[in-house]
């Protein structure tokens, strides 16, 4: 797959999460079906911030030689940030955005520049090109785990 085609792929994802959340109380959303795991409200918010540390690293490729991009402990984050209190309209609402503006930046890039890469303390030299499909493939590998979860709340998920 190219990237614009990737792009494309990244940018259907914006409203995926509100429609996968849609219809669970709160009780649901806080809920561990799966013990050891985390609830759907954790999942959406962890797709929240990785987002966001997405498009800061996507942009930075592309502006700077081989910036370097540290990793982070999400589930330190999601023990320690509160996720379980976030408003989950508020967070839907922005990942989209995030999607929106991500994508609509992305199709102004340079053919180029979608071989610039930076430089991840974890996984080595990423191209733009490889992180915009990282991020399409990060959100299609929770929404897996988010349909199961509803499926053992008796909420299956239909038409995503």
């Amino acid at each position: 797959m190219n990237h614009r085609d990737q792009i494309e792929r990244y940018a259907k994802g914006g409203p995926v999460l509100a429609k996968a959340v849609d219809g669970l109380t709160e009780a649901e959303l806080n809920a561990f079906p799966v013990p050891g795991t985390w609830s759907i409200k954790q999942i959406a918010v962890h797709l929240l911030e990785s987002e966001l540390a997405a498009v800061h690293r996507m942009r930075r490729i592309v502006a700077e030689e081989k910036p370097l991009f540290i990793a982070y402990d999400e589930t330190l984050l999601s023990k320690s940030l509160g996720y379980e209190k976030a408003d989950l309209a508020l967070v839907t609402r922005l990942f989209q955005d995030c999607r929106t503006f991500t994508s609509s930046w992305l199709r102004t890039v340079p053919d180029e520049a979608f071989a610039r890469a930076g430089v991840h303390n974890h996984y080595g030299l990423v191209t733009l090109e490889r992180m915009v499909g990282m991020y399409a493939d990060h959100l299609d590998g929770h929404m897996v785990h988010l349909r199961k979860k509803r499926e053992l709340l008796g909420k299956p998920l239909a038409g995503i």
